[in-house]
């Protein structure tokens, strides 16, 4: 920092004290106090839908955004809705997943044809399976906590992802997003990295020549489970 940078932080750090709004009790018990209890943001009216206008919100941004959209009436009915998936893009019944204890406790013998390999995607992989923590309606945004039993992989590496979401995950806005995320981790914590995905992934950089999959998976499939 320069020599008129240090004055000016001296100045401004006599004037904190002068008000007893540097490091004072007063002060940390108002820190204290919100983030015990923060304020609720401010929320755009496009996100306070009802849950089937978010499901219609939802479905609107992903199939606009080149997405593949399936509604299911139960847990159950994924792994059907996975090959019927597959099949109607001639690829081969073969997926990848992570340690995902809402995935691997779905009825995948309703599906035998259909192979499951787990851990982190590999080159070879064509196909990854993710569970979403959250999807935003207003802008069609999946939102993908990584760990072992989602990994970030999964999220990137094969040409075709297949993301499921629950009903209950589906928010009006980001605000709503990082509730779960904080419901699910606890406060205070977080996991490495969270990724908002809206689409496939496409670029348009080059010669303005539209490009799917550029930087990740040229297909996107998503699962809403409504029961």
């Amino acid at each position: 920092m320069t020599a008129a940078g240090d004055r000016r932080e001296a100045i401004i750090a006599k004037i904190r004290l002068g008000l007893g709004a540097y490091d004072s009790p007063v002060r940390r018990a108002t820190v204290a106090r919100r983030l015990a209890n923060p304020a609720q943001p401010l929320v755009p009216e496009r996100a306070k839908k009802q849950t089937d206008e978010r499901r219609v919100q939802l479905r609107a941004f992903l199939e606009g955004q080149s997405a593949t959209f399936i509604e299911v009436a139960t847990a159950a009915d994924v792994p059907v809705a996975i090959g019927r998936f597959l099949r109607s893009t001639n690829l081969p019944l073969r997926v990848r997943a992570g340690d995902d204890a809402y995935l691997r406790g779905l009825a995948w013998q309703k599906e035998p044809a259909l192979e499951r390999l787990s851990g982190p995607a590999q080159g070879t992989d064509e196909v990854g399976l993710s569970h979403a923590v959250a999807a935003v309606a207003e802008t069609g945004t999946l939102v993908l906590a990584s760990g072992a039993d989602n990994p970030v992989t999964l999220n990137f590496l094969p040409e075709t992802h297949i993301v499921v979401v629950e009903d209950k995950a589906l928010v009006g806005g980001y605000e709503g997003a990082w509730e779960k995320i904080r419901a699910r981790f606890g406060r205070r914590a977080m996991p490495r990295t969270v990724n908002f995905v809206s689409g496939p992934s496409r670029t348009a950089d080059i010669g303005g020549q539209l490009v799917m999959g550029a930087h990740g998976p040229r297909r996107l499939c998503v699962i809403l489970v409504r029961g």
